[in-house]
């Protein structure tokens, strides 16, 4: 085990630091290389977190000395004491240079024995049926995705588990009888967390029609229900029931995709069942079941309160339900169909209300929860953890998995967006409102800090990362003027400095200059001619993200492209321009903050105006 004074000593050289410590912060919390790493071989995946009887940790995840899906593939648990900082080492539910074992969740009974669930290949098929247009002789060498469902326990905390594993039956469904071998051998695999309900336990599923392009050619989500597994002590004597009732499981909303997969769940107050879900559709899917997972509700594509369509590519996007009855969604918040851009990560909050047939979740605007400073890294297959009024999440970038404590503000905050009472974000350093109507304007401009600078503790003085950022938000009427009007303005004669302009296509567009590189990103086209709109357009030095926040809801593409928000040149040094900012008569109100603000401080500034 590594222990907290190594912890500490790493802590410094990386510049991270641990809550309740005297260490400040050096670096943005929401970078992933400040966590806290769970130990695991040369791959890293679906680290999920129980809390154990004894007052642990037990961290069940897919590991293996190859990359993802190659031989040597196996289940392993470590246990940790103090929250997520240290862990022991590696205990494996199956011999390393076995059959692959993979993808697994726990459920913890009332007793406190633990059970795991997993994939194995226990027949250790070498190679399965696929698509011969992307596998040659149509042969997949990859098989950790299939086999047998089974389960192992423990009754000492995770600490020692079964010899005996134990077989899940399944029964078979559509997408089964349709794959290539008539479903005498099952294609499938899980993510997640199992749950209990009414003295049952529940265990997802995610089932595979086949292998081809993008790998998996279609999926769709069951539920393993067991009557007794809360209270059984004999494993053999387990009963099993497949849901939900069919031939079909979830899948996505007519006229969408094959691929509907890693299905997420939720009980609301009521008893009912709550899931989302992922697809090649550019949204999430989700579902209410009213019957305990028997039937569902059409299946939809996930909004926001206000109706609108969230976006999310073909990655993991999981719900959870926490302790105060209300709901945190981690999503991608953009519109790709792929596996790709899964950097940085967006937190929505939910809270339940009344509908026409039980209860609902409305989901908040998101915040920005976790990045890494290389755009092509892909975070995914979280989990969370509520400890002592923290939140704690765990994340995978598929070598490394990590455990993030977050800021409890960003998390309460996104459920404050639906707070009747909202006040002005407090800290600007220019709050100007027009008292002449309708005239160019002049203000003293506040100085705009630096994102980056040179280290003068390296010899070679290279690039510090600040982590810092402004915001610009302004009450404003938009008017269409051809190529564009001018709404703000500090550029000095060398071009150094901001500006904020309409475009004449119902969009705004912010550009900074550093005198050495130009950024620049345009809103989505939102704006109605003629009418007022709030505009909050946030620099965020930590993932060096350009956001546009408009009327309450953040930009992220909607139908016209796929991301909403721009990433700006990390090399960019700062803003600064004129002493004066020129203001043009169409602004009634203006703010500036030497720092990124939140969407939900931006939100609260639009229903406080």
């Amino acid at each position: 085990m590594v222990s907290l004074s190594q912890k500490l000593i790493m802590s410094l050289l990386l510049g991270c630091y641990f809550p309740g410590t005297s260490i400040l912060a050096q670096t943005d919390w929401r970078n992933i290389k400040t966590g806290w790493e769970i130990p695991t071989r040369t791959y890293a995946d679906q680290p999920y977190i129980l809390q154990t009887e004894d007052g642990a940790w037990l961290c069940i995840l897919t590991t293996g000395v190859g990359r993802e899906g190659e031989p040597g593939q196996v289940v392993a648990v470590t246990r940790s004491e103090d929250h997520g900082r240290t862990w022991s080492d590696l205990t494996y539910l199956e011999p390393a240079d076995g059959p692959e074992a993979s993808y697994a969740v726990m459920l913890k009974v009332p007793s406190g024995r633990i059970y795991a669930f997993y994939n194995h290949n226990t027949d250790n098929v070498r190679w399965v049926k696929g698509d011969s247009a992307y596998f040659e002789d149509g042969k997949c060498f990859r098989v950790d995705s299939q086999g047998y469902y089974v389960f192992k326990y423990s009754d000492d905390h995770g600490k020692t588990w079964s010899k005996q594993r134990y077989s899940v039956p399944v029964r078979a469904f559509d997408i089964d009888r349709n794959n290539a071998y008539g479903g005498d051998i099952r294609f499938f695999w899980n993510v997640g967390k199992a749950f209990f309900h009414d003295g049952k336990g529940y265990v997802p599923l995610i089932k595979v029609g086949g292998f081809g392009e993008g790998f998996f050619t279609s999926n769709e989500g069951a539920l393993l229900m067991s009557p007794n597994i809360l209270t059984e002590e004999d494993p053999t004597k387990i009963n099993w029931e497949t849901l939900p009732e069919g031939d079909i499981g979830l899948r996505t909303p007519r006229g969408g995709g094959p691929i509907a997969a890693e299905q997420s769940y939720s009980v609301l107050s009521d008893g009912s069942f709550y899931v989302v879900y992922r697809s090649t559709d550019g949204h999430p899917v989700y579902s209410y079941s009213r019957d305990q997972g028997r039937t569902w509700d059409q299946p939809q594509y996930k909004a926001y309160a206000n109706g609108k369509l969230m976006k999310h590519p073909r990655a993991a996007n999981f719900a959870w339900k926490c302790k105060n009855g209300k709901y945190l969604y981690w999503y991608h918040n953009h519109g790709g169909r792929s596996y790709d851009d899964r950097n940085p990560v967006w937190l929505s909050g939910g809270v339940e209300v009344d509908g026409p047939d039980g209860k609902l979740i409305k989901w908040s605007q998101p915040e920005i929860l976790l990045y890494d400073d290389d755009p092509y890294v892909r975070m995914s297959y979280p989990d969370l953890v509520e400890e002592n009024g923290h939140y704690y999440f765990t994340e995978t970038q598929k070598s490394i998995a990590r455990v993030h404590q977050v800021d409890t503000k960003l998390v309460e905050g996104l459920w404050g967006q639906f707070d009747e009472d909202q006040a002005i974000a407090a800290g600007a350093v220019l709050t100007w409102e027009d008292t002449v109507g309708f005239q160019t304007s002049t203000s003293k401009m506040p100085t705009l800090p630096d994102l980056v600078a040179s280290d003068s503790d390296r010899s070679d003085h290279g690039t510090k990362n600040l982590h810092a950022g402004f915001t610009i938000d302004l009450q404003m009427k938009y008017q269409s003027h051809g190529e564009g009007k001018i709404l703000l303005d500090n550029r000095d004669k060398s071009g150094h400095g901001f500006l904020v302009k309409t475009t004449g296509q119902r969009t705004i567009k912010f550009t900074m200059n550093d005198g050495r590189t130009e950024s620049s990103w345009e809103s989505d086209p939102v704006f109605r001619n003629d009418e007022y709109h709030h505009v909050a357009v946030i620099v965020d030095g930590g993932p060096k993200l350009i956001s546009f926040i408009v009327d309450g809801q953040i930009c992220d593409g909607g139908e016209v492209r796929q991301f909403g928000w721009g990433r700006f040149n990390p090399n960019f040094r700062n803003a600064r321009g004129s002493d004066l900012i020129k203001i043009a008569p169409d602004v009634s109100n203006l703010r500036i903050y030497t720092r990124a603000i939140s969407t939900s401080e931006a939100v609260g500034n639009f229903l406080a105006r």
